[in-house]
This record gives structure tokens, sequence and C-alpha cells, in this order.
């Protein structure tokens, strides 16, 4: 049988004495036992406009970059290594073959005709070239030259020199004339080329020899490059009458080089 709780004993309260007012728990019990609200204070009112804090992921590592570093170190590794293979190469056949640069040298030049109008040019040249091959492993095999006599910026003769075998240890005597027959001149090569004979009473002469040569060395044949031959250092005197003048042409220095074409332009 379960035991009986009695309530306890209202306190006293004294005479004149206003009776205190019930407690939360026991005012909640006589309304029914419905919970009651009471207005939120203002650190409760801060709270719930600051946004939920939520800690940050921890930083992911960037793999881009050492990527990127792997990628640039491979490359200079593999360009270093084409540099010392391409140089150990070149090593090797200098001390195999010791290539050299064949050479060109003006023998003679004399100079049978030089007519010079107000309009036009006449002129005639015979001209005797020297080519050395001075390598003992090489040969060289030209196209046929052509040939371009310049003075004071103007062209006064063209010509040309059928193609040719140079031989290993080789040299090749190559005689041809150049002429202009009756070019028409503009006024100011006109006026250029008749101070140059007025004040020194010969011309400077620069020559030009443009070809295509392929070489073999060994068994092994290369394609074929541009090369262009430039003569300078070269004086003229017009003849006076039928008897043709030498040029001086000991002071001739003749240089060759490379003529590499990319798209539209030569180098």
């Amino acid at each position: 049988m379960a035991d009986r709780v009695y309530p306890a004993a209202k306190p006293a309260v004294p005479n004149g004495t206003a009776a205190p007012a019930p407690a939360p728990a026991a005012a909640a019990a006589a309304n029914g036992g419905a919970n009651q609200t009471f207005p939120a204070n203002k650190a409760q009112l801060y709270n719930a406009a600051r946004p939920t804090y939520r800690p940050m992921p921890p930083p992911r590592r960037k793999h881009r970059r050492s990527c990127c570093c792997c990628c640039c170190l491979f490359i200079t590794l593999f360009i270093i290594t084409i540099v010392l293979l391409a140089a150990i190469a070149g090593a090797i056949f200098w001390v195999l073959y010791r290539p050299q640069r064949p050479s060109f040298s003006v023998s003679t030049l004399q100079v049978s005709q030089f007519n010079l109008t107000s309009t036009k040019l006449a002129s005639k040249f015979s001209l005797t070239v020297v080519a050395r091959n001075p390598n003992k492993k090489i040969s060289f095999f030209y196209d046929p030259i052509n040939i371009s006599f310049n003075s004071a910026d103007v062209d006064i003769g063209d010509g040309s020199l059928p193609a040719f075998t140079h031989n290993r240890k080789n040299t090749t005597t190559l005689k041809t004339v150049v002429s202009s027959s009756g070019k028409n001149l503009d006024d100011s090569a006109i006026s250029n080329l008749k101070s140059k004979l007025k004040n020194k009473k010969s011309l400077p002469l620069e020559i030009k020899l443009d070809t295509k040569v392929k070489v073999k060395v060994g068994s092994l044949k290369t394609k074929k490059v541009g090369i262009r031959v430039k003569c300078s250092g070269i004086k003229i005197t017009v003849p006076s009458g039928k008897t043709p003048t030498k040029a001086t042409t000991s002071n001739v220095k003749c240089k060759v080089d490379l003529r590499i074409k990319i798209w539209k332009w030569t180098f």
C-alpha cells in the first residue's frame, strides 16, 4: 500500500501583510501546466543576429606549382642534353674532316667598253675567277652562278658562270663576260656615275656571285644551300679608245657567306 504524501503547512503570514506571489512552478501548475514565454534580452538578440561559426577546412597542397617546376626542370635538362650531344658531334666531325670554306679570288678583270650617256649605259667586262677547295675529304657541287657588277649603288653589268664540281684539294679557273647593253638608268644613277668619273677618273666596283651549293662529305650529300661571294676593293678605269683597260685587283677581298631563306626573308 503506497504511502500518502501530505502537503506542507503554509507559512504563517503576519496580520496586515499581503500574501507572497506564487512561485513560477506553482503558477504554471495552476494554469494547467502551460509553458510561459518571456521577452529575449539584448545578449540573446545579438547572438541571434550573428552568423553561425563554421571552422575553415585545412588548406590543400598546391600540386600545380610542383608540376610546373618539374616540367621546367625536365625541359631545361633536355635542352642541355641536346646542346651537349650537338657539341660532341661537332667536335668529332671537326677532328675527322677538318672542314674549311671554299675561297674565291678575282684573277683578272678587263674593261673593254663603258659608254655612259644621259639615259643609257653600255658596258662590257672580261672576268676571270679562281675557286679553291682546301678540303681533303669534302667536295662541292655548284649550281649556275649569277654575277652582278655594282658601282656607286648602280648595277652596271650582269653575267653568269656555268655549274661545276669542286673536287677535293682542287683549284678551278672560271672565265666569263659581264655586260650591259643599252641599259636604261634613272637621273640619279647617271649623276652618281658621272660624278665618280669626274672626281677620281676611276670607278669603285663590287662583284657579287650568287648560287646554290651541295656539299659531299664522304658518301653523304647535303641539301642545296644558298651562298653569296662578295668581292670588294676593285677599281676600274674607263677606256678612252678601243684598247681595253685592266682593273686593279691586287687588294681584292672576296668573302663567302651563307644565304638562308626563311619564308620571305633571306639571311
